[in-house]
Parts: C-alpha cells; structure tokens; sequence
C-alpha cells in the first residue's frame, strides 16, 4: 500500500492583502472584483518582504516541515522529487538542492524534478506513488510542490501581481508493511492518475525567456521580452469545461463514483470557476477546500498546499477517498484519486 504520512507547508513572510500589494507593488487594480471573482484576499510574496529566500528556500522548509510531521529520519528518505515550473536555477534540478540540504550529502537517493507548469506536483505525486510502488528498494519519498512566479514578474506586472504568489508545500509517501499499525491506515492506499495534454497550447502564457530558443540577452530585456508573459488570452470558460471531464474519466479508471468521492481540490486559481464544476459535478462546496483567499495563486503549490490545510483543519481525515485535479498552461492536467 502507499500512503502519505506527512504533510508540511511554508509561505514567505507576512501575508499581503490587496490595498498593501497596489502599495508595495506600486500597481493598480480592481480590488474588489478579483476578490468576488478569483477569491484572492491574500498572498505572500517574498520579494515585496524584502526577504530574501527563493524556490530552493521554499521547498527546503516544506519539505522540512512535512519530514517532521511525518516523523520520519531525513536520512531514511528514498527518493525528493519536486514539481514546479518555476526551478531554482535552469539546471541543476531543485530537487537535487533539497536532497542536499537536507541529507546533507552523497546518498543511495533519488532526486528529479517534474515540470509540468502547474499540474507538476499531481503528474509528480502520481509518478512517485508508481515507483515507490513497483521498486523495492523506495519506500519513503518526499514529493514537493513549488512556486515562486514572482520572481518573473517586470516591476509593473499587474496581471501578475494581482493572481501569482509564493509557497510550497510537500507531502511524505511512504510504502507501507503488510501489516499497517491501526484500522485507520488499512485502507489508506493510492488509486491511480490520469493525465490529459494539448501542446498546440504552448503560447498562451508562460516564461518563454532564459531557455535554448529564447536566451536572455539585452536585446530581450530592452523590448520586456522576458519573465512571466501573456500572450493570449485564456478561453474563460476553458476549466468549466474541461475539468468535469477529466474527473468522470479519473473516476472510471479508479472505480469510483462522484457520491463516493469525500474531497475534491482543484487548481486554486479562480473559486467561482470551481464553484461551477462543483455544481455540474453535482459535489457540494463542502466537500471541497479553497486557499487562494489566503496564499493567492501558488500554481504548482496550490493543491498541496489545499490539501495540507485540509488536513490540518480536519476536512480531510483518515480514510477518506480524495480527488486532485491540477491545471498547467501549455496545456497539462494531471489528477489523481488516493485514500488518505
């Protein structure tokens, strides 16, 4: 059986609510709308802080955070995989940073990242529970999830300012024996993934600059061809539409049906766009759990992020059976279904 046995979340400094960031950011936007529309009261930002920490920094204290609520040896950890689209540097991986630092040098461990812009710690979580699953010699991994899209922001990004934010969150997978300690972990188990891609997508929004086709260059920087870019707008209704979708199909390749869904965590971009699916799937609000009103958008952190919370509120609890459904510009979705 795989479980998670730990969760862990970290954001940056003192939250921002939306009057402060128009201050600190020196932008202007509709407070209010994004508010009744995005759900976005709050959000944390390191460089608005004048902290000075970055993606590496971010996964460093969840991983931390969710090794100790896991109560488990650093050094007994197997495999760190972080997902994120926004890594520490180009190259090398992040999660090669985190091992590290928190193991503190050469071990028999593994360390990838997953980039999959934000569906990345879902595609992630879905790939590590099939190699702890299938590989004897894995049994405790450290799957993190990242953002940190302001680092990409120009200084007059009110798109960005407005919706991105900063944090991590992780989560501890761990192989269990064939004899699990209480009823309550008997059940906890992984059910499957299912993952959904359009690459004609590619050119909607993204960091296209500091890569193989576009390097940075002064040229790059003087025409503001850089950081994070819009460059279409996305289709409004392109989530309602597909994530109903995407969990039906998830479902049926797991065994499950909507009623015996406990939990379900989307994408925490925009909680009116939940709302609908919510209602089209036919799942009350309550069964679900929202953060964007205090931590904004994180992007790849988003649902460990939600799902930590969840956790720690207690709307998540031992044995139930909890959906995940992650949205990536590019286009990437990945979604799984896991007894908790």
């Amino acid at each position: 059986m795989i479980r998670i046995i730990g969760t862990g979340l970290y954001a940056p400094g003192e939250p921002i609510d939306n009057q402060e960031l128009m201050t600190l950011a020196n932008i202007e936007f509709d407070a209010a709308r994004t508010e009744a529309k995005l759900g976005i009261y709050r959000r944390h930002i390191a460089h608005l802080r004048g902290i000075d920490e970055t993606t590496a920094d971010f996964a460093e204290h969840a991983a931390r955070n969710a090794i100790a609520d896991a109560g488990v040896d650093p050094q007994d950890i197997d495999l760190f995989v972080v997902g994120t689209d926004t890594p520490e540097y180009i190259s090398p991986a992040t999660s090669m940073l985190i091992q590290g630092r928190i193991q503190g040098g050469q071990k028999f461990s593994g360390a990838w990242d997953l980039g999959a812009s934000c569906s990345s710690f879902v595609a992630a979580l879905d790939a590590v529970a099939r190699m702890v699953g299938t590989d004897p010699t894995i049994r405790t991994a450290c799957v993190v999830g990242v953002y940190n899209m302001p680092a990409y922001f120009r200084k007059d990004d009110v798109f960005g300012y407005s919706i991105f934010a900063d944090g991590a969150a992780a989560v501890i997978v761990e192989k269990s024996g064939g004899t699990p300690e209480g009823e309550e972990t008997a059940t906890s188990r992984y059910l499957g993934g299912q993952l959904l891609a359009d690459g004609t997508q590619w050119d909607y929004v993204g960091v296209y600059a500091g890569g193989t086709r576009k390097p940075v260059t002064r040229e790059r920087l003087a025409c503001d061809e850089y950081g994070l870019q819009l460059l279409k707008r996305l289709p409004g209704d392109r989530n309602v539409k597909l994530w109903p979708e995407v969990v039906h199909r998830l479902l049926e390749k797991t065994g499950l049906t909507v009623d015996g869904v406990d939990h379900i965590l989307f994408t925490q971009i925009n909680r009116s766009v939940i709302l609908q699916v919510l209602e089209i799937l036919g799942i009350d609000e309550s069964r679900s759990t929202f953060v964007m009103d205090r931590y904004g958008y994180t992007g790849s952190a988003c649902i460990p992020m939600a799902f930590h919370t969840a956790v720690s509120e207690g709307r998540i609890n031992r044995g139930d059976r909890v959906v995940t459904v992650a949205s990536g510009a590019g286009l990437a979705v990945a979604s799984a279904a896991f007894v908790y």
